[in-house]
C-alpha cells in the first residue's frame, strides 16, 4: 500500500542519513587528524551508529510482517552479527575501543549501507539508475568477506580482555556446578560467523542473479 511504501521510504531516509553522517563524518576526520582520527572513531561516531543498527532491528519485523520481500534468515544473521560486535564485543570493552579494526568495520559497514539504502530509496519511487543498481548487488562481493573477518579479528582483539575481566562470564556458587566461560562463547560464535558468511554470501549472489540477471535491471514500478 501506499502508506507502507511511504513508511518504508521514511525509514531508508533515516537509516541513508545516519550512515552518511558515520561516513562523511570518518572521512573528514580521517582527512584532518588522518591515522591518529582511527584511535577514537568508536568514542567520536559509536553513538550514533549503535542508534542506526537498533534501528535496523526493524527490518527483521517488516519481513516478518511481509511488508519486505527479503528472505528473514540470512537479513537476520546479517543483523544480529553486527549487533553482537557492536554491543557485546566493542561497546562493552573499552580497550577494543581504540583499535584500528573497529574504524575499518565502521567503514565497511557504512559504505554498503549508503549505497543499500540510497538503492532502497530509490526503487520505493520506482527509480531503478543502472549504474547504482549494478553497485547495490555487486559491492558485497569484496566488502562482505572483508568485513567478516574484520568481524572476526575484533573477536579475537577482544578475547584478552574478556579473560581478564571476566566480562559476562558466569559462575554460580555451590551446590551449582555450572558456569559460562564468555571468551568460549565468543570462539564458538566465530565458527556461527564464518558458517553464516557461506550462507549470506550465497544468498546475495542468487539476489544479484535475480535483479542483473544477463544484464537486464528488473524494472518493477512499485
Amino acid at each position: 500500500s501506499l502508506t507502507m511504501n511511504m513508511y518504508l521510504f521514511v525509514y531508508d531516509l533515516i537509516q541513508f542519513c545516519g550512515h552518511s553522517w558515520i561516513f562523511t563524518n570518518m572521512i573528514i576526520r580521517f582527512m584532518t587528524f588522518g591515522k591518529d582520527s582511527l584511535a577514537d572513531t568508536f568514542h567520536s561516531i559509536g553513538l550514533v551508529m549503535r542508534l542506526c543498527q537498533l534501528l535496523s532491528v526493524l527490518e527483521i519485523l517488516h519481513i516478518l510482517i511481509g511488508i519486505d520481500k527479503s528472505r528473514l534468515l540470512p537479513r537476520f544473521l546479517q543483523i544480529t552479527e553486527r549487533i553482537i560486535i557492536l554491543f557485546v564485543v566493542i561497546n562493552s570493552q573499552e580497550e577494543v575501543q581504540g583499535k584500528y579494526v573497529v574504524c575499518v568495520l565502521f567503514f565497511l559497514w557504512n559504505l554498503l549501507d549508503v549505497v543499500r539504502y540510497t538503492y532502497n530509496m530509490l526503487a520505493r519511487m520506482g527509480i531503478y539508475y543502472l549504474p547504482l543498481t549494478w553497485l547495490n548487488f555487486s559491492l558485497f562481493i569484496p566488502l562482505y568477506p572483508l568485513s567478516v573477518l574484520a568481524k572476526g579479528f575484533a573477536i579475537c582483539v577482544s578475547l584478552p580482555y574478556f579473560e581478564s575481566f571476566g566480562t559476562y562470564s558466569i559462575k554460580l556458587p555451590f551446590p551449582f556446578t555450572f558456569s559460562i566461560y564468555f571468551p568460549y562463547v565468543l570462539k564458538m560464535y566465530l565458527i556461527v560467523l564464518f558458517a553464516g558468511m557461506c550462507f549470506i554470501i550465497q544468498n546475495l549472489f542468487s539476489e544479484r542473479m535475480a535483479h542483473l540477471g544477463t544484464g537486464n535491471i528488473k524494472n518493477k514500478r512499485s
